[in-house]
């Protein structure tokens, strides 16, 4: 019969990232906590974790099986927390990834505002343009943009945004401005670095979607790069209006082609399908949607 409490550890391990982690946070020594989770592997006849130096990476097995125990596991660890003294306070650490412009969004005094209110919980931010993997890299709550979701976490619908092209007075002056998405061509275009020497552009617009193929001489891997790109005259860029919107009512940046852009896709807070959260990422989640829905204006 497979041990409950090396169930927990497996849970533990999962969210700490690691066995050391894991085992300084639960007062054991690291080899105990490796040695039971192999025991556990060979009672299931599954092999849950791949291990390096490095990192520790779930393989399928493993994710399916953290999927369907950590909700039980967490009930039972939430349900204890409330009949002591540590559940009538959210505590804890809760690791948050966003992406690298995130704290651009305005979102520093609502973020500074719920630790004045929740003195005993910290934050941790993992900011990147890249994809964050929730479980692999024990994330707790993830601020997500996109329609591929993975069905294995739940999410939660903030706003629906969208990107527009634009480009600097300056530029503009300099190169004129495009009539139509085929003379994108002819322009520097700000874009994301890939292997491939051209971007290709789907734009929605009166006559349904176009894709234009375009280059240019600066590309950078997050939108915060492309924004000063195109602030400091290097060309159009695609970008969203969560980001642009003050710059366009500044006049710093115009938008270019006017009914065209890129195609609409929501923005999410996303976290582990779990029926019992901890309480700190409870009531983060909450703040969190309540504060940033409360700039949606800012974001459409």
């Amino acid at each position: 019969m497979t041990d409950l409490n090396d169930v927990a550890l497996f849970v533990h391990v999962v969210r700490a990232g690691s066995f050391a982690e894991a085992a300084r946070r639960l007062g054991i020594p690291p080899n105990t906590a490796s040695r039971r989770i192999t025991q556990l592997e060979q009672e299931l006849g599954l092999r849950l974790m791949q291990r390096s130096t490095r990192r520790l990476s779930l393989t399928e097995a493993g994710e399916a099986f953290y999927a369907r125990c950590a909700d039980q596991i967490e009930a039972l660890v939430q349900a204890a927390d409330e009949l002591s003294d540590k559940g009538r306070l959210p505590s804890g650490r809760v690791r948050v990834a966003g992406t690298a412009d995130f704290f651009n969004l305005n979102a520093m005094p609502w973020v500074a505002e719920f630790l004045a209110n929740y003195p005993d919980v910290r934050l941790e931010f993992i900011l990147s343009d890249g994809r964050a993997d929730v479980v692999g890299e024990a994330i707790d709550v993830a601020i997500r943009s996109g329609k591929n979701l993975e069905p294995t976490l739940i999410a939660r619908q903030l706003c629906v945004s969208r990107r527009t092209l634009v480009a600097s007075p300056a530029y503009l002056a300099a190169r004129g401005a495009p009539h139509s998405p085929d003379e994108l061509a002819e322009h520097d275009c700000i874009s994301m670095t890939e292997p491939a020497p051209r971007t290709v552009w789907r734009l929605d617009g009166p006559g349904g979607t176009t894709e234009v193929h375009v280059t240019g001489r600066f590309r950078a891997n997050t939108a915060a790069a492309q924004l000063e790109a195109a602030r400091a005259h290097l060309g159009v860029a695609l970008l969203p209006v969560t980001l642009t919107e003050k710059y366009l009512r500044s006049g710093e940046l115009i938008e270019v082609l006017p009914g065209y852009g890129g195609e609409g896709y929501g923005v999410y807070v996303v976290y582990p399908s779990r029926r019992q959260l901890p309480r700190a990422v409870q009531v983060f989640i909450d703040f969190a949607m309540k504060s940033m829905i409360a700039q949606v204006p800012e974001w459409k």
